[in-house]
C-alpha cells in the first residue's frame, strides 16, 4: 500500500495543538488605548479652540492683520481779545512700540532703537514690558510712547530701518506750543500725558474716546476747557504687515477739530506788566502779582504772577531736573499767586469799612475824628489801656482826608467805636457782612483751578478756630485789614470794581468759544454776582477819597491831606487809588516788622474803564502804587516821566 503526504486522523479524541500567543500583544493594546486617549484630548482641544474660544482667536488673528487706529483731533487754539494767537499746534514725531508686533526675542529691537534714540535699552524695556520686568499697564495693541518730540532726521532713520525694528512705529503727533510761554502760563496752563486716574475717569466718554496715550489739559484753562478744546477723534482702519507697518488703508473717519477760545486778555498789556514786574522783581522780594480788570463787565484784561514758568517745558517733555527745580523753588512758580495766595490786605480794606460805616449811618462824609497818632484800647482786666498806633498823627480828619491819608485811627474808630465808648462803631459782625458783600471771604468763581477763599473773621469764628474770645483790639485790627483778615489780589480787584457802579461781577477770562470755521458756539456774557446794598452816593464819596489819595490838599470840610500815593499821580489820568501796607512775620532788632505792599486803583475817576490791583511780597503801598502808575501810563499811552 502506497503512503500519502497527509497523515490520517486516527481519533477525534486527539488533543489539538494551539498556536503560540504573541509576546507583545498586551503592549499593543495599551498603545492603542494611549493613541485613542491622545486623539480624544486633541479633539477636545480643537473643540475648545474652534468652538469655545473661536471668536476670541479670530479677533486676535484679525488684530495681527487688521488694525483700527485712533486719529487725534486737532486741539482748539486760544486767542487774546484782539484775536492774537496765544497757542498753536506744531507738527512733531513720536517713536512708539506696538508690543503685539515685537518678535519673540525683542532684545535686539530694544538695543537697535536705543542706539538711534540715544536711550539705554533697559529704559525702553521698562516702558514696554509687563511686570515684573517692566511697568507697562496697557494692552498689547496700544502703542507705547518711547520718545516724543523727536526731530525729522531721527524719525526718518527709524522708518528706513523698519525691517530691523519690528513693532516700532513713527507717529506724527502735534505738540502744543505756547507763543508767550511764561507770560501767560499761569492763565493758560499746559497739556501733559494723561494719568491713570484721569484715564479711569474719562475713558467712558463715547464721543471724545480717550486713550491711554492721550495728552490732556493739566492746569489752567487747558484743564478747565479740556472738553471744548479736545474735539472728536477719528479712526483709520488698515491692514498691516508682519512688522506692524500699514500696507493698505481700508476706511478713514476724519476727526472733528476742537473748539477755539477767545480770551478777554489783552496780550500787549499782559506782556508789558510781565516786563515791568520782571524788571523790578528783586525790589518786590522775588514775588508779585498784578490784575487788570474792566470794571464795566468784569473781564480780566491781564493777570500776571511772578515768578512764573515756561509751559512749553511740559508740552514738549520736561526733564526730571527741570521739574525738580520748579517744585523745590521756595517762590513756587507753578502757583498762580494772583488767585491762590492769601495775605492781610492792609489799608486797602478800608474801602469796606468806609462803605459799611456810611451805609449804616455810623458816620457821614463830614464826620470829624481827631487823630493823635494812636487809639487807646480799654484793658478788660482793669489795667491801663493799651495803644494801637497810627502810622502818623494826622490831626482832625473826615472821611475823604482819612482815606487819602490812610489814617488808621479814623478807621479804628469807625470799626470799633471811640475808646471812651461815646458811640458804637460798625462792629466786627457788620464789618464781616460788608466784606462778604464786596466779595471777600469766598472764591470769586473765576474759571481757573486753585483759587483760594481768604478769611473774614467773626467773633464765633475766633472761638471755634482759635479757642479765644473776641476782643476790641481784634475789631480795630479788622477795621484796617489786618489781624485775621486775609484776601487774594483777585478779590481786592473785584471789590475795587464794585466801587464803580455798585455791581460785583464774576471775573471773566473767556469772551467766546468758536468752532473751526469761526462760528460762535458759546458766547459769554458779563455775570453779575450781586448788587451792593450801598447807595451810589456813598460809593462816590469813597472814590473821592481814593482820588485825594493821589493828591495833596484840603477837603471842602477843611481837613488836610497828603495822599499816600501822591508820587504815583499821572497827570491827566485822574487815577483814584488806595495803598495798603500790611505787617507780618517777626519784628527785627529795631522792632520793625516786614510788610507786604498793596495798591488798587481805577481810572479815570469820573468814568472808570480799568482797575489795576498790585501785590508785592516785600515793600509798602507806595512801592506798589508806583508799579500801578507805570502800568496805567502804558494802558493810556501816556509818555514816561523825564528824569
Amino acid at each position: 500500500m502506497r503512503k500519502t503526504g497527509v497523515e490520517p486522523i486516527t481519533s477525534l479524541e486527539d488533543p489539538i495543538d494551539e498556536p503560540e500567543r504573541e509576546p507583545y500583544q498586551g503592549r499593543l493594546v495599551a498603545f492603542r488605548l494611549v493613541i485613542i486617549a491622545l486623539f480624544a484630548i486633541l479633539l477636545r482641544q480643537l473643540w475648545v479652540l474652534q468652538i469655545v474660544q473661536g471668536e476670541e482667536h479670530r479677533q486676535l488673528a484679525d488684530n495681527n492683520r487688521f488694525r483700527v487706529m485712533s486719529v487725534e483731533a486737532p486741539r482748539g487754539v486760544m486767542y487774546d481779545r484782539n484775536h492774537i494767537l496765544l497757542t498753536r499746534n506744531t507738527p512733531s514725531y513720536t517713536i512708539s512700540i506696538m508690543p503685539a508686533d515685537l518678535p519673540k526675542q525683542p532684545e535686539p529691537v530694544y538695543e537697535r532703537l536705543g542706539v538711534i534714540l540715544g536711550m539705554p535699552a533697559d529704559k525702553i524695556i521698562q516702558l514696554v514690558e509687563l511686570p515684573p520686568k517692566g511697568k507697562r499697564t496697557t494692552d498689547s495693541f496700544t502703542p507705547v510712547p518711547i520718545k516724543t518730540n523727536v526731530n525729522w532726521e531721527v524719525a526718518f532713520t527709524v522708518e528706513e530701518r523698519h525691517l530691523d525694528l519690528s513693532g516700532v512705529l513713527v507717529q506724527a503727533q502735534p505738540i502744543r506750543e505756547y507763543l508767550d510761554g511764561a507770560v501767560t502760563s499761569q492763565i493758560i496752563g499746559y497739556v501733559g500725558a494723561i494719568s491713570k486716574e484721569q484715564y479711569e475717569k474719562l475713558k467712558g466718554d463715547a464721543q471724545e474716546k480717550y486713550q491711554m496715550n492721550d495728552r490732556v489739559g493739566q492746569t489752567g484753562l487747558e484743564l478747565i476747557l479740556e472738553h471744548e478744546l479736545r474735539g472728536e477723534p477719528g479712526e483709520r482702519d488698515m491692514e498691516v504687515d508682519a512688522t506692524g507697518r500699514e500696507v493698505e488703508t481700508l476706511f478713514v473717519k476724519n476727526p472733528v477739530p476742537g473748539h477755539n477760545v477767545r480770551l478777554s486778555i489783552d496780550i500787549g498789556l499782559q506782556r508789558e506788566i510781565a516786563r515791568i514786574l520782571q524788571q523790578n522783581i528783586d525790589l518786590y522780594g522775588g514775588l508779585a502779582s498784578v490784575i487788570a480788570m474792566d470794571p464795566r463787565n468784569g473781564q480780566i484784561l491781564a493777570m500776571v504772577s511772578v515768578p512764573s514758568y515756561d509751559n512749553n517745558l511740559f508740552s514738549k517733555g520736561i526733564t526730571t531736573e527741570q521739574l525738580s527745580a520748579l517744585l523745590n523753588d521756595p517762590k513756587k512758580p507753578l502757583v498762580n499767586h494772583a488767585i491762590s495766595d492769601v495775605n492781610a490786605p492792609g489799608s486797602t480794606f478800608k474801602i469796606v469799612n468806609a462803605a459799611g460805616s456810611l451805609q449804616e449811618g455810623v458816620v457821614t462824609k463830614f464826620t470829624k475824628i481827631f487823630d493823635p497818632g494812636y487809639i487807646l484800647i480799654p484793658n478788660p482786666w482793669g489795667g491801663p489801656p493799651a495803644r494801637m498806633v497810627c502810622w502818623a498823627a494826622h490831626g482832625t480828619q473826615d472821611m475823604i482826608s482819612a482815606l487819602a491819608n490812610s489814617c488808621d485811627t479814623y478807621f479804628y474808630t469807625l470799626g470799633g467805636g471811640p475808646a471812651n465808648g461815646e458811640w458804637q462803631g460798625l462792629g466786627a459782625d457788620r464789618l464781616a457782612k460788608y466784606a462778604r458783600l464786596f466779595g471777600f471771604g469766598a472764591a470769586t468763581g473765576i474759571d481757573l483751578p486753585g483759587e483760594a477763599s481768604g478769611n473774614i473773621p467773626t467773633e464765633d469764628w475766633k472761638k471755634l478756630a482759635i479757642g479765644e474770645p473776641w476782643y476790641k483790639g481784634d475789631t480795630y485790627n479788622m477795621a484796617i485789614g489786618q489781624g485775621f483778615v486775609t484776601a487774594t489780589p483777585l478779590q481786592l480787584a473785584v471789590a475795587t470794581t464794585a466801587l464803580v457802579n455798585g455791581i460785583v461781577y464774576k471775573p471773566q477770562l473767556i469772551m467766546e468759544i468758536t468752532d473751526s470755521e469761526g462760528n460762535i458756539v458759546k458766547p459769554y456774557k458779563p455775570e453779575i454776582v450781586r448788587h451792593l446794598p450801598v447807595e451810589q452816593g456813598y460809593l462816590e464819596v469813597i472814590k473821592d477819597g481814593l482820588r485825594a489819595g493821589m493828591l495833596i490838599g484840603k477837603t471842602d470840610n477843611g481837613t488836610a491831606y497828603v495822599g499816600t500815593s501822591y508820587d504815583s499821580e499821572v497827570p491827566g489820568l485822574n487815577i483814584a487809588g488806595k495803598t495798603g501796607t500790611a505787617q507780618y512775620g517777626v519784628p527785627d532788632q529795631k522792632g520793625d516788622m516786614p510788610t507786604h505792599g498793596w495798591f488798587t486803583a481805577l481810572a479815570p475817576r469820573e468814568n472808570p474803564e480799568i482797575v489795576v490791583t498790585a501785590y508785592i511780597d516785600k515793600g509798602g503801598g507806595k512801592n506798589a502804587g508806583n508799579l500801578v502808575a507805570e502800568i496805567m501810563r502804558y494802558y493810556f499811552r501816556v509818555p514816561q516821566k523825564k528824569n
